[in-house]
């Protein structure tokens, strides 16, 4: 299993503080999941937090394969299993909850940070359930954000309400740590 003295390094070698906040989000959207599905906790919480640890260093096509070639020592095989899978373009599809719940993840956070961007204090803490399911309609607002992404939720059982309420609950548990 991964150190912290690890992780941190492997943080360290981060540059972009939005970055590293991100998989902070999804980190914490991943642990929540894991709990409410009887799953690993730890290892979920790690597929969130490292996911990304190689989106400066690779080529788009590649982004992915270079973290889980960094972790396969550390985490098991359906952990890295599912961050080849979050991004398509290496070729390796979602199979597992594992893997639908990373990808859902992933975009839930971008999704938050888009709505919580638009109150008038930017506060997670200002953004409700209703202003998700209004701004995941609107395909206008946060356009990069793949909505076919996050209702793989519901491929593992959960509502996309529900999944907004536990994505946006889990975000507020460390708004400080996001800056919002």
């Amino acid at each position: 299993m991964l150190s912290k003295e690890k992780i941190d390094e492997f943080f360290a070698e981060i540059k972009n503080d939005n970055l590293k906040k991100h998989m902070k989000a999804v980190a914490i959207i991943m642990e929540k999941l894991a709990e409410k599905l009887g799953k690993d906790k730890e290892i979920w919480k790690l597929v969130g937090l490292l996911h990304d640890i190689d989106y400066e260093k690779a080529d788009i096509n590649e982004h992915g394969l270079l973290s889980a070639k960094l972790l396969e020592k550390y985490l098991p095989e359906e952990a890295i299993n599912a961050i080849k899978a979050h991004n398509e373009l290496t070729g390796y599809k979602a199979k597992n909850d594992i893997d639908f719940a990373l990808r859902a993840s992933d975009a839930i956070s971008g999704l938050i940070v888009a709505s919580a961007l638009v109150m008038p204090n930017k506060k997670l803490k200002e953004v409700r359930v209703e202003t998700l399911k209004n701004k995941f309609k609107d395909k206008s607002f946060a356009r990069r954000v793949d909505r076919n992404r996050i209702k793989e939720c519901e491929k593992l059982g959960l509502s996309l309400e529900e999944f907004f309420e536990l994505a946006l609950e889990a975000m507020k548990e460390i708004d400080e740590e996001l800056g919002l």
